[in-house]
């Protein structure tokens, strides 16, 4: 039976005074006859390019649960229109083949399933991280805590570091930076909130799967890409950056803004690599397929898929699988607005995902931690690969400034 969301708050309005409210939230609520209250602020959202629509928080939320995917562009509208009128065009040049095995295969055995299994028990343990929430704004807390402390338990806290890049909704998106010789960059990617499509302020979303799957992974190559030398003391080609988006369920607007900097700035981004959902691989066996990842190939850029497709044979245990996920699906879909290459792995071909992503039953207990690795080896071999890689020079547009 389908219940609209009006008629779960009537039942829950008791518990609606006790939402979580960001100081100078702007006062949108309206008190309707019928005793339901409702926000009545409108967003502008793109669906497709150039299908764009004004809508309520509600409508939003009622498109996601009806599979629509979307860029909430009310402000950012001008994502990707200076790279688009640049004449500095990047040349998408990427490895025939990987080549630092001798460097990075030693590294993967450093990977540890322990290490993402006690980040994600405390991460999904929050009630929520919606982005709006003090629990959004806590667990982003928490989580630049830990790459703070794997910074400094790597000894690398003289030549890496990390912030947020702050957000005025409250939880703020983070970047990790591993400087290299030149501000050439290679991002790798996860969003950090989760959310409950019905009543996203109240109920509860662990989101061990999404994207706590993708938040821990990233963060377990970053822990272990640190015990490189080389990498620590600067003597790699690009600039390492690991993100972890704020707002990703809201409509990339951590990675809308983050990018939006970028383009602004005239940062070269050589590849963004995006890890949203890395851990469920129950359908997949239940329908007879080999345990695979999942490699995004719409809306992505197709040079950089290809050379991912030949790290995953390379560095992984299990082989890859072709799906596609629909426009806007994930942040690296922010990236790829901005002009820069950009790339989408997930955990299995997208219709055998995670069904109970985005409800109470996203838990810890549904994961594979074994598969889990299996993206920390591909992500780690990644950014190793691309950071030596002598990319074809590009000469910075007069604006570029560093962030």
């Amino acid at each position: 039976m389908k219940v609209s969301s009006a008629s779960l708050l009537a039942v829950l309005l008791p518990a609606a005074s006790a939402r979580f409210v960001i100081p100078d939230e702007p006062d949108h609520m309206q008190l309707h006859p019928d005793g339901i209250v409702q926000d009545t602020q409108k967003y502008h959202i793109e669906l497709a390019p150039g299908d764009t629509r004004w809508v309520t928080e509600d409508e939003k939320w009622e498109l996601r649960r009806n599979g629509r995917r979307f860029f909430d562009i009310t402000d950012h509208p001008e994502l990707g229109q200076l790279r688009a009128r640049s004449a500095d065009k990047d040349v998408r040049v990427f490895p025939k083949k990987p080549k630092w095995q001798k460097e990075v295969k030693p590294l993967l055995g450093e990977l540890s399933k322990k290490e993402m299994e006690d980040h994600l028990t405390t991460f999904s343990a929050f009630h929520t991280r919606y982005y709006k929430s003090q629990y959004g704004a806590q667990s982003s807390e928490w989580l630049l805590g830990q790459v703070r402390d794997t910074i400094i338990a790597a000894g690398a806290d003289k030549h890496v570091y990390a912030s947020h890049f702050k957000h005025p909704w409250g939880q703020n998106s983070i970047i990790a930076t591993i400087p290299g010789k030149t501000n050439s960059t290679i991002v790798v990617g996860a969003h950090q909130d989760s959310i409950n499509l019905w009543l996203p302020s109240i109920l509860a979303a662990p989101g061990a799967d999404d994207d706590g799957s993708g938040t821990v992974t990233i963060l377990e190559a970053f822990r272990v890409l640190l015990q490189s030398q080389d990498l620590v003391k600067g003597k790699h080609d690009n600039t390492i950056e690991f993100h972890w988006y704020s707002a990703e369920e809201g409509g990339l607007l951590g990675s809308q803004a983050v990018f939006s900097a970028y383009e602004a700035a005239g940062r070269d981004v050589k590849a963004m690599l995006q890890q949203d959902m890395t851990g469920y691989i129950q359908r997949t066996l239940d329908a007879g397929e080999p345990e695979s990842v999942g490699v995004i190939v719409d809306f992505v850029d197709p040079s950089l898929t290809e050379f991912i497709k030949k790290v995953i044979v390379e560095y992984c245990d299990i082989p890859w699988v072709e799906t596609k996920c629909g426009y806007a699906c994930s942040d690296h879909a922010s990236a790829s607005k901005a002009g820069y290459p950009s790339a989408f792995v997930i955990e299995a071909k997208f219709e055998h995902s995670d069904p109970d992503i985005h409800t109470t039953k996203d838990l810890i207990e549904n994961l594979s931690f074994d598969h889990m690795l299996q993206h920390a080896r591909m992500t780690l071999a990644f950014a190793y690969e691309l950071a030596f890689t002598d990319f074809p020079a590009l000469e910075q547009p007069k604006h570029w400034r560093s962030l």
